[in-house]
């Protein structure tokens, strides 16, 4: 970890506004979140992001729970990162840290470079201590990974349903 950030990077052979369009759909995330705690985006969550956006997660780490995050800096087919923090009055304790994406476009594939960014979360200095800062990074490199196998589906599957939420039967 340098300073508040850990960054990983991966050349993935699709283009930039394909990946854009995955990273700028909530509804998407659970299916690229290589940490595996994302469930399912809010029903309420917007499909395309926009800068100021805010956008609900179910989570899972042992428990459920849900994050709020808002979109705080956006260049399409570029730049998106929002700002997460904890569903509840908690809130304004626990949370603040941006997760980052930078796209770069190539001749025939993207550098994409996904960031864990502390520098304004709440527990900054807890949560660089331990093991996180290393098993984040690994989730990471998992996250770009899964990025990559979804952007090369096509045509690309609608999200499935979350546990538990009917199905849709048309």
């Amino acid at each position: 970890m340098k300073g508040y950030t850990v960054f990983v990077e991966r050349e993935i052979t699709a283009p930039a506004e394909r990946l854009f369009g995955l990273i700028a759909d909530p509804a998407m995330h659970p299916r690229f979140d290589g940490s595996g705690m994302a469930q399912a985006a809010a029903p309420d969550s917007p499909r395309s992001l926009k800068l100021g956006d805010c956008f609900g997660m179910s989570m899972r780490q042992g428990i459920g729970y849900r994050t709020m995050n808002r979109i705080v800096e956006l260049e399409p087919d570029h730049r998106i990162a929002w700002q997460t923090t904890v569903s509840s009055g908690l809130g304004r304790l626990i949370g603040g840290r941006i997760w980052r994406y930078e796209l770069e476009a190539r001749d025939a594939s993207t550098l994409v470079r996904e960031t864990w960014d502390l520098s304004r979360d709440h527990q900054r200095w807890l949560l660089r201590l331990g093991p996180l800062p290393v098993t984040t990074k690994k989730n990471m490199e998992r996250s770009l990974k899964l990025l990559e196998k979804l952007a090369l589906e096509s045509p690309i599957p609608p999200p499935e349903a979350p546990s538990g939420a009917p199905e849709d039967p048309g």
